[in-house]
């Protein structure tokens, strides 16, 4: 068992928070070039590491391949139909190849697979852990909710972008808020929807009605049976059986993705300071 944390970093949502969340826009000296993206990655990365850990992780960045929805796709031509990619979306796209750049010249682990999703191969990194350390803490720095179905008592989701006291999601925390368990996650979210990947949900079915549907620990395999689809709404997913598995399908994370790499067990190089790696990118 190794003592080192292991910290999962969901590259393109800390992009996107730092293209569009941080405090001040960073630029380069002439003014030509809007740096907000790279400087903001490694200024909240750095932050984080600093904060929420008492030792040195290792820290395994991953990146959406450019056809990672494809066979998400394919089964399904509405998810993430909705995402438009206007300028202003690409922003945090292009700082890509430098915040790669960078990790690779402070020797940090990074991934990119261009058939696969981020959270696939997150999910598939957390699942080699629980195979061969099953005692290692893992962190998944995410706003991402989807990556609540990982979560159990060594797994954790981390969003910074949450106050302090909140920032840990924990088996009990998703029960607290949603009033179902981790392992649910994927059932419940394929009746209430999902806004962000453009899966509608069952029409008229919120987190409280499919809290008490999932009641005990239900999954979507024992409800059919279960006795509980009556009235309006019960009659509502009843009608929408089978589009509410396929939405499952969906919001469930591949664990069995071939890897370029995997966790080592040894803890990350400090991450130098955001304008040091701007400046070894020669940006400025």
């Amino acid at each position: 068992m190794t003592d080192v944390p292991l910290l999962l970093v969901d590259g393109h949502n800390l992009l996107w928070r730092g293209a569009f969340g941080f405090p001040a826009a960073i630029h380069s000296r002439d003014k030509t070039r809007d740096l907000t993206a790279e400087f903001a990655f490694f200024a909240l990365l750095r932050v984080a590491i600093r904060e929420e850990f008492a030792e040195p992780p290792e820290v395994i960045v991953v990146f959406d391949g450019q056809h990672g929805a494809a066979e998400r796709q394919a089964t399904d031509s509405d998810y993430k139909a909705n995402r438009v990619l206007d300028e202003a979306a690409l922003k945090p796209i292009r700082a890509i190849p430098h915040v790669q750049e960078a990790l690779t010249a402070y020797e940090l682990a990074w991934i990119e697979i261009d058939t696969a999703e981020a959270d696939d191969v997150i999910a598939t990194l957390v699942t080699h852990v629980r195979r061969d350390d099953p005692e290692r803490r893992v962190w998944i720095m995410s706003g991402d909710r989807d990556f609540y179905q990982l979560i159990d008592d060594h797994v954790r989701v981390l969003n910074t972008a949450m106050k302090r006291g909140r920032r840990h999601i924990e088996p009990d925390t998703v029960f607290d808020r949603y009033q179902v368990q981790p392992t649910q996650w994927a059932d419940f979210r394929a009746l209430t929807g999902d806004p962000a990947d453009n899966i509608p949900g069952v029409r008229g079915v919120g987190t409280g009605t499919a809290a008490k549907l999932l009641v005990g620990g239900l999954t979507l395999d024992q409800l059919a049976d279960a006795g509980r689809l009556t009235g309006t709404k019960g009659k509502a997913v009843a009608e929408a059986w089978d589009q509410v598995l396929s939405w499952r399908d969906l919001i469930r994370m591949r664990t069995d993705l071939d890897l370029p790499l995997l966790a080592t067990g040894r803890s990350s190089r400090a991450l130098p300071t955001p304008a040091e790696v701007i400046d070894k990118l020669g940006l400025w």
